[in-house]
C-alpha cells in the first residue's frame, strides 16, 4: 500500500504540471472506489482552477478555488492506485476509472483494486472533512517530536510498532518505514511502548524523520503497483536493513535477522541490535 513517502512522490511529481491549471473535462469510468463517488462530481469540477496540491497523512488533496467559491478533491491511492500525468487523447486501460483533463496534459487515476478513495468537500476548511478530522500528527512537522511521542505512549502496553502504525496517532507511518525506523534507532517492534525512556525516543523520532526523508527522496518503495506520476518505480525497498530480509545477516551486528507477525502484519528485526 502506498504510504507517506510514495503519496509525497506523487504530490511532488504533480506540482510543475497541474496547479494553476483548470480542469477542462473530468471523466469517471466507475460510480465508485471504496466509496461511491458523487454523480454530480463531473460537472461540479470542471471549469475549476487546481490553486495548489497539498498532502494530509496518505491522502492528497487538490485545493479548487476552495476560497472562491469552490471546494478540495480529496484522493487516497488505496492498496493499488497510482497517478500518471499523460497526452491529452491517450486511450485508456481497464484500470484507469479517472481522468481530469487540463489544457495541456491529463491526470489519470490507475485502481486495479478499486480500494481508492476520490470524494468532494464543498469550501475552504478540508481538515473538518470526516476522513480528515480523525488523523493524528504528521511526522515530518514540528510538532512531531522526542517528548511528544513520549507522553502519547506512557499508558499505551501495546508493542511500540503496530502504535507507529496506528493513524490516530501519528500518520503515515507504514510497514517498512516502521521496521526500519526502528532499527535505525535500536528499539525492539516487540517493546511495549511504555517502557521506552524519553532518551529512546529523542532517538527514535530522528530516525522516523529520516526514513521517511530518504524514502522520499529515493522516489518511495514499488513493492507492488505503486509508481510515480511519471511511470517510474521507487526504489527505497532496494536499501533496507531489516525489511523483507528474513534470515539474512543484519547489516550491523551479521546476526540473521527475524520475522514475527504483529498486528497482522510482517515486522522484521534484528534481536542482537534491538533492545
Amino acid at each position: 500500500m502506498p504510504e507517506l513517502p510514495e503519496v509525497e512522490v506523487s504530490r511532488q511529481g504533480l506540482l510543475p504540471f497541474v496547479p494553476g491549471q483548470r480542469i477542462v473535462d473530468a471523466i469517471f469510468r466507475a460510480p465508485r472506489l471504496r466509496h461511491e463517488i458523487p454523480a454530480a462530481l463531473a460537472s461540479r469540477l470542471i471549469g475549476l482552477r487546481v490553486d495548489s496540491i497539498s498532502r494530509r497523512g496518505k491522502y492528497l488533496l487538490f485545493d479548487c478555488e476552495s476560497r472562491c467559491g469552490g471546494g478540495w478533491l480529496i484522493l487516497h491511492l488505496g492498496m493499488s492506485g497510482s497517478l500518471r500525468l499523460v497526452a491529452p487523447g491517450t486511450p485508456h486501460q481497464k484500470h484507469d476509472h479517472v481522468d481530469l483533463a487540463f489544457a495541456q496534459t491529463t491526470l489519470r487515476f490507475r485502481d486495479p483494486r478499486r480500494f481508492g478513495t476520490l470524494l468532494w468537500h464543498e469550501g475552504a476548511d478540508v481538515e473538518r472533512h470526516p476522513l480528515l478530522a480523525v488523523l493524528g500528527v504528521e511526522p515530518l512537522s514540528d510538532e512531531f517530536d522526542g517528548d511528544w511521542l513520549f507522553a502519547q505512549t506512557r499508558r499505551r502496553s501495546a508493542p511500540i510498532k503496530p502504535l507507529l502504525m496506528d493513524s490516530h496517532l501519528v500518520v503515515g507511518i507504514g510497514n517498512i518505514y516502521a521496521s526500519e525506523s526502528l532499527f535505525q534507532a535500536g528499539i525492539s517492534p516487540l517493546r511495549a511502548a511504555n517502557r521506552i525512556s524519553r532518551e529512546r525516543y529523542r532517538v527514535l523520532v530522528p530516525a522516523i524523520r529520516a526514513t521517511l526523508e530518504t524514502s522520499i527522496a529515493a522516489g518511495g518503495s514499488s513493492v507492488r503497483d505503486y509508481v510515480h506520476s511519471d511511470g517510474g518505480a521507487g526504489c527505497f525497498q532496494i536499501s533496507c536493513a531489516v525489511y523483507d530480509r528474513h534470515r539474512e545477516p543484519c547489516a550491523k551486528c551479521g546476526r540473521p535477522v527475524r520475522s514475527v507477525r504483529q498486528a497482522g502484519r510482517s515486522t522484521f528485526y534484528c534481536p542482537h541490535c534491538q533492545r
